[in-house]
């Protein structure tokens, strides 16, 4: 396969893994709490430097030459994924127990049936129980759920504030409070699951924040996707696609076309 070709279809499947980051972006653009996909794109290359520190051979053998193609080196490639955490609009709604987070470094911690999970989305309500859920069905941890590993339960019908800092008050009497999570490692370490969900692969990555001003009750902090700037990305990478595709076919009809017929032309 020629270098050039091989080069072109590699471009063409970073762009379509690309396309689906930006589709799922804008498929979510008005869910509650969404924070936005990206992708770093570099080359092979600098992904196998990266990575070379890691092979447990040594360098400039034959070995480790297997690794190395240097007609791949220059392939487009996604180097990583990530996350923005940064704050979305914030919407007023009037709902008791609708709460925004302010900061996009702090978590609401749910029970889900596949563990515990981290979540940003703050539109809850009560369940048949009077527990405080999310809107999927997961129980709200409280601060002391780590102890009793019991969900919060508010009596319904009732008048119900929530503070800054999480302190939940029924008719003036205080409650409850909401484990507001912090992450204590690099936030680019977190995975989704799902739209709103983010799994905890080491219960010691999570910390119960100090008091702080965290919360505005009556209010949704929306998605923080600006649906303008994915829209031109969108557009940027079906052009590249499109480029792509012109290369491909440069490659392997004009160019090779071309050396057929003056292979065909040369005198013996």
């Amino acid at each position: 396969m020629q270098n050039g070709y091989y080069q072109a279809v590699g471009g063409m499947v970073t762009q379509f893994n690309r396309l689906d980051t930006i589709s799922n972006n804008l498929a979510n653009a008005n869910t509650v709490g969404f924070k936005r996909d990206d992708v770093v794109i570099g080359d092979f290359l600098s992904y196998l430097k990266e990575k070379r520190d890691e092979l447990p051979i040594e360098d400039n053998t034959k070995d480790a030459a297997k690794f190395i193609n240097r007609s791949l080196d220059r392939v487009p490639h996604i180097v990583r994924n990530y996350i923005d955490f940064s704050n979305g609009p914030v919407k007023r709604t009037g709902n008791a127990l609708d709460v925004a987070l302010k900061r996009g470094d702090r978590f609401f911690l749910v029970k889900t049936p596949n563990g515990l999970k981290l979540t940003q989305n703050g539109a809850f309500s009560l369940n048949e129980k009077g527990e405080l859920v999310t809107k999927e069905g997961y129980k709200l941890a409280g601060e002391s759920f780590f102890k009793n590993h019991q969900p919060i339960t508010l009596p319904q019908g009732k008048s119900i504030n929530i503070s800054s800092n999480g302190t939940i008050y029924v008719d003036g009497e205080q409650i409850n409070k909401l484990y507001i999570a912090k992450y204590n490692n690099n936030l680019s370490n977190l995975k989704k699951d799902g739209d709103n969900l983010y799994n905890i692969t080491n219960i010691n990555d999570i910390s119960k924040s100090d008091d702080g001003d965290y919360l505005e009750q009556g209010y949704l902090q929306m998605s923080n996707i600006n649906p303008v700037k994915e829209m031109v990305a969108l557009i940027e990478t079906n052009r590249l696609v499109e480029m792509y595709q012109k290369v491909m076919t440069s490659q392997m009809n004009d160019l090779n076309s071309d050396a057929i017929n003056k292979l065909a032309n040369t005198k013996a």
